[in-house]
């Protein structure tokens, strides 16, 4: 992609004095064919003007949360659907702590909240201010998020102090925004499946064998993926969790299910198996509940394996299989064996005997194998699964591309 065009950029400008370098940022944008609509905070307009913003964005300014001029529209939910992308900059300390507690008191807050699009912030503050440890509390959380940030850089500040806290200059921010639009646009095209959380295989009506899931690693991945541009499918098992509109969702309960799912999906560019699929299934399953006895007898039989099924697929083998290992202990050695065994090209594994990375924690800590001998295996050291998720990501793009 030469140029920006058919992109919608929505820009928010926050109060600060680095405002005005918004201003030839949007021209950079606007020069290579972007189409923006920008915000401006109440105090944003201390700096620059509404006129100088649309004269450079040739697009309406928006300032109120609730319009009397387009009342049939919801502008914080409209807006937050037609971008592509999202730049706030200058982000002050202030937005940033608003951001991190999900306060949505004025447009541009609840137009971020409202989105599920990737945000660039842009931070612009005193030496001092940036240094503080409440501000970088803030930026842990909204990192864990999903929230990238372009700078701040080292340099001399309006207040006449010298230090990190300056914002970044108008063509780094255009670079990384259109670089991250043209890796969007290269894979639009690239298929993206993803299995998740657990599958339920009924004894009778009322009850089941299943694995212990959340599906959240799963459901992560499948964000990071369809944020990166991925065509993005995930199918999953029974969960209560939410995911955006733009992934196609399909839903299922069994391991057969999930099974004949996956092959109605193929072929695909990539499979990320993270899903925790039952291995056995009753062998005959009663039509009505059992009543309770002193001793039953269940006969099982084992359920396709998934991951092997596609990992060995002649004709429509994925060019990338990845598969989880949830393992209590020997990680090594039930990892590379399972690499081994399934054929497939990584292996993910964690330790899930660990509490901080259990089942229903938020956080994990997980070690990727590689197929490719000359690839080493790599730690992913404890972190929120969002950003796990997108260090996983990062990977698989630098492998396909």
């Amino acid at each position: 992609m030469k140029d920006l065009t058919n992109k919608k950029i929505l820009f928010i400008i926050c109060g600060g004095i680095s405002a005005y370098k918004s201003l030839e940022t949007i021209r950079l944008l606007k020069k290579n064919n972007a189409e923006i609509k920008t915000i401006l905070t109440k105090s944003a307009k201390e700096f620059v003007t509404p006129l100088s913003v649309a004269s450079l964005s040739q697009g309406k300014v928006y300032e109120d949360l609730f319009n009397v001029e387009n009342e049939t529209e919801m502008d914080h939910i409209s807006l937050s659907r037609w971008a592509d992308v999202i730049i706030v900059a200058p982000v002050t300390a202030n937005t940033i702590s608003k951001l991190s507690q999900g306060s949505s008191e004025d447009l541009a807050s609840t137009v971020i909240l409202a989105s599920n699009k990737q945000i660039f912030l842009a931070p612009a503050m005193n030496v001092r201010m940036w240094e503080h440890q409440s501000t970088k509390k803030n930026l842990e959380v909204l990192e864990s998020y999903g929230y990238k940030f372009i700078g701040p850089i080292v340099g001399d500040m309006a207040c006449g102090e010298y230090g990190e806290g300056k914002m970044s200059g108008p063509q780094d921010i255009f670079y990384v925004v259109k670089n991250f639009l043209s890796l969007q646009f290269k894979n639009k095209n690239i298929k993206a499946l993803v299995t998740a959380g657990p599958t339920n295989e009924y004894i009778d009506p009322v009850r089941f064998i299943t694995n212990k899931s959340s599906g959240k690693q799963g459901y992560e991945i499948a964000k990071s993926l369809s944020r990166r541009g991925f065509d993005t499918t995930l199918i999953s098992g029974p969960t209560n969790l939410k995911i955006n509109d733009d992934i196609n969702l399909i839903k299922v309960e069994t391991a057969e299910e999930m099974f004949k799912a996956t092959q109605q999906n193929l072929p695909t560019d990539i499979a990320v198996f993270s899903a925790a699929v039952a291995d056995y299934k009753v062998n005959e399953k009663n039509l009505s509940k059992l009543k309770k006895r002193e001793n039953i007898t269940i006969k099982l039989e084992k359920n396709v394996d998934i991951l092997n099924y596609v990992s060995n697929h002649n004709s429509m083998r994925p060019k990338l299989v990845i598969g989880f290992a949830a393992e209590t202990s020997d990680l090594d050695k039930n990892a590379i064996s399972k690499l081994k065994n399934k054929n497939c090209d990584w292996i993910i594994a964690n330790d899930v005997s660990n509490n901080e990375i259990g089942f229903n924690s938020n956080y994990n800590e997980v070690t990727i194998y590689y197929k490719n001998p000359s690839n080493k295996k790599e730690k992913l050291s404890l972190k929120k699964k969002t950003e796990i998720s997108d260090e996983i990501v990062d990977r698989i793009i630098a492998q396909i591309n």
